[in-house]
Parts: C-alpha cells; sequence; structure tokens
C-alpha cells in the first residue's frame, strides 16, 4: 500500500517562483482513495474525475491521476486515480512545464520537467508531446504569454510549431463553448491582452476560432483618424488601452467586437468603412451566440458596435440627437450601462497610434445628457388627459429642453 503525501501544485507554486501575489492554492494527493478522504471530511465536487474541497480550508485537493486520448473534445479521455500514481506521472499531464512542479511537505521543489529553468529563460513551454491531446491548450498558452508578456514571457518555438499542427487538425472545433469562453475572457483580462490574439494568430487558432475579428489584420484605415492603419492593430490598442485603465472584461469584450463591420467592407471602398458600426452587429451577436456570451458582455458588445462613432460626436450633436444616443444605448433605463459604455468608446478612440492620450470630453457632454434627462419627472408634466402618444412626446419634449438646458 502506498503512503499517502499532499503536495501544493500549479501555479502557486509558479507564482512564488516568480515573486508574484498567490490567489489560490491546488493540492494533489498521492496514495490514496476518494473513500478514505470521504470519511476525513473532505467534499468531492468533481464530475469526471475526483476532486475534492478540504473540510477546514476549502482549498482543492485532486488525487494523483493519469489521462489518455480517447475521443474528441474535452470529454475524449480516460482518466486513471488509483493509489498507485505517483506525483511525476501526475505533473507529466500538465499543459506547460512552469505549471508542472510541486512543493512537499517538507518545501523541497519537484521540478521533473525543468519548469525553474523555463520561468528564468521566460518560455512557456509544453511539458510533453500529450500537449497535444487537449486542443484548448493553445488557448490557454496564449492565455498565459498575454498574463506574462510583461515579464517578458515568449512561447517556446517548438511548442508554437505543436500549437500550429493543433490547429490544423481542426480539434478546435470540437471545444465546448464554455471552456473556450473561460480561457477567452481570461486572455482579455489579462495585463497584455494583445498579445492574446497574436499569439492565437501566430498559429493559425485566430482565424480558425474568431475568423470574424482574425480577418480585421491586413484591413485599412483612413491614416488621418487612424494613425496605426491597420484596423487588427487598432483592435488591439483598444484593448491594451482598456487594460491600463483595468476595464472590467464586459469593456475589453466589446472592444474585441466593435469594429467587426471593417471586415465586410469591399477592397475596392478601402480605407473608408462606411456604416461598418450598423453592419457589424449582426456579426457581433452571431459571435456572441456560437461563444455563448453572458447577456451583459452581448449587450454592451451591440451598443458599442453600433454607437461608438456617434458617442464620439457628443459634442457636435444637437440636444434631439443626443436624445437619440441615449435612448437607442438604453442608457436612460439602464443607466449602470452608462460607464462600461463611454470607457469602451474612450478606449476605441484613444487606442491609436500616439492619441492614447487625447482628451475625450464627449464622455462629460454624454453623462450630463443622461443625467439632465434624467432629472425630468413625468410626474409633474401635467399628463391627465392626454393619449399614450402625447404623453411620449411630451416627455420627449421636457427631455430635449433640459439637455439644451
Amino acid at each position: 500500500m502506498n503512503s499517502e503525501a499532499v503536495y501544493l501544485v500549479g501555479g502557486a507554486v509558479r507564482d512564488e517562483l516568480l515573486g508574484l501575489q498567490i490567489h489560490e492554492r491546488d493540492w494533489v494527493i498521492t496514495g490514496s482513495t476518494p473513500e478514505a478522504l470521504l470519511k476525513r471530511g473532505y467534499r468531492q465536487v468533481g464530475a469526471s474525475f475526483p476532486v475534492f474541497l478540504h473540510p477546514q480550508t476549502g482549498e482543492e485537493y485532486a488525487l494523483a491521476r493519469t489521462e489518455r486520448k480517447q475521443g474528441h473534445g474535452y470529454h475524449g479521455f480516460s482518466v486513471d486515480f488509483h493509489p498507485g500514481v505517483t506525483l511525476e506521472e501526475d505533473l507529466a499531464r500538465r499543459d506547460l512545464t512552469i505549471n508542472a512542479m510541486a512543493r512537499g511537505a517538507d518545501g523541497e521543489l519537484i521540478d521533473p520537467f525543468n519548469g525553474q529553468a523555463d520561468l528564468e529563460s521566460r518560455l512557456l513551454k509544453h511539458v510533453s508531446p500529450a500537449f497535444a491531446e487537449d486542443p484548448l491548450r493553445v488557448l490557454r498558452v496564449a492565455r498565459f504569454a498575454a498574463r506574462f508578456a510583461h515579464l517578458g514571457f515568449c512561447v517556446a518555438p517548438e511548442t508554437q510549431r505543436l500549437m500550429q499542427e493543433i490547429t490544423a487538425s481542426g480539434e478546435l472545433q470540437h471545444l465546448a463553448a464554455e471552456r473556450c469562453w473561460s480561457e477567452l475572457t481570461g486572455g482579455l483580462a489579462a495585463q497584455t491582452p494583445s498579445v492574446f490574439l497574436q499569439v492565437l494568430r501566430d498559429c493559425g487558432a485566430l482565424a480558425e476560432w474568431l475568423p470574424e475579428v482574425d480577418c480585421l489584420f491586413g484591413v485599412p484605415q483612413a491614416k488621418q483618424y487612424h494613425p496605426e492603419v491597420d484596423t487588427g492593430l487598432h483592435v488591439q490598442m483598444t484593448l491594451d488601452y482598456a487594460a491600463g485603465k483595468n476595464y472590467s472584461p464586459e469593456v475589453r469584450f466589446a472592444l474585441l467586437m466593435h469594429d467587426l463591420g471593417k471586415g465586410l467592407t469591399p477592397h475596392e471602398d478601402w480605407p473608408a468603412h462606411r456604416d461598418h458600426e450598423k453592419k457589424g452587429v449582426p456579426l457581433v451577436q452571431a459571435v456572441c451566440e456560437r461563444l455563448r456570451a453572458p447577456a451583459s458582455f452581448r449587450d454592451l458588445a451591440v451598443i458599442v458596435s453600433e454607437l461608438h462613432l456617434l458617442c464620439h460626436r457628443a459634442e457636435e450633436l444637437s440636444p434631439p440627437r443626443l436624445l437619440d444616443l441615449l435612448e437607442r444605448a438604453d442608457l436612460i433605463r439602464r443607466p449602470e450601462r452608462l460607464e462600461p459604455f463611454l470607457q469602451a468608446c474612450e478606449s476605441d478612440y484613444r487606442g491609436r497610434k500616439n492619441l492614447e492620450q487625447r482628451p475625450y470630453p464627449q464622455a462629460r457632454r454624454v453623462e450630463m445628457a443622461l443625467e439632465a434627462v434624467r432629472s425630468v419627472r413625468p410626474a409633474t408634466l401635467g399628463l391627465d388627459g392626454l393619449s399614450g402618444e402625447e404623453i411620449g412626446q411630451k416627455i420627449r419634449t421636457a427631455r430635449i429642453e433640459a439637455i439644451r438646458a
């Protein structure tokens, strides 16, 4: 019978060696069984393989396991977690060498795949050829690259080649939308989200997974408005600007989607993109449906796509047009949308070469218009005896006058 041992594994070990704050700890147990842990008060939460919550700390403890690919997608694995599975066998199934280290109870670093050396070399390198068995790892590597780009990390050439092979195999098409969404939002939430897109582009995965975004690279824009010219580069710059401001994942996703309409512009019309903001809305909706994006992400992405140019013109809009903007964005009924909407528009306006610091007074103009509109109280307008259409017109007139004032 193998004696039981507990090891700290994965991200906590990596981040400690990098001198980063540790947000959560994961543990692996060798030489034990589900029954033994349940008897000691652990609570099982894993369905496809045993993961347990510690009765006191609530931290995750998993039995050491091996995995073997048997079919397509996430569920195409056979999992073995008998007491004889060793720590090294468990670490061997992990994605990157920097995530395949452990610490024993005595504090000793256990590093069978030279993860510490790759940390020092700032390399994201796969542990073994088994990396290719889970295509989601293509997105995970891109997410880690975006997370650690500011520390100088890059993808190892041999891992890059393997990611290209995985993409070419068509395996990305078998990934569950929920798992992809988690990696996407993680990549966008990283310190340098532009790198997330770049790594996916470099291995062909962006064209396979988000062709609506990939096709923006190489599409020119008018240089007087976009000194960076390339639309894909502009999208990357807006994301990095929003990351620098620590804007929410919803704002960053809206920026990823905001210029999809430019991918529909006929080549002969370049660099102009007439009505791209409206043409992009059906594309945004289709992507959100395919990725099963939450409603909060979808709704913000749609109004930013449709209305970002109108917001940029807020300083010159007449009171009736300003009211139209507020109504079309549903800001009067949903004032909590105002801040993320303006943050996305500001990021689009400033996410351009050498224009990152230019002022955006348009935001204050829209804020003041909404404050004015919301100060109008229908109960004070003398609406008794009026028809529905007359009531609507009187409220609209009062709101326009409030904006004008």
